[in-house]
């Protein structure tokens, strides 16, 4: 279920270490700067193949 996060608790959650944080910006857009630990999957490239790559288990943050 998607929940909105203020910084401070994506702060709380990323320091916990068990947060997956998702960049969706094209790949151009990403390389050209993002947040320290984030993992691109592009929006419009974004599927269920393509989202394999995370843990379930886990939290998953995108932004």
């Amino acid at each position: 279920m998607p929940t909105t996060v203020s910084r401070d608790e994506l702060q709380r959650m990323l320091d916990d270490e068990d947060t997956q944080l998702v960049d969706v910006l094209p790949a151009r857009e990403y390389a050209e700067g993002r947040l320290p630990g984030a993992i691109n999957l592009p929006l419009k490239k974004l599927n269920r193949d393509t989202a394999a790559v995370l843990d379930r288990a886990r939290p998953v943050v995108l932004y």
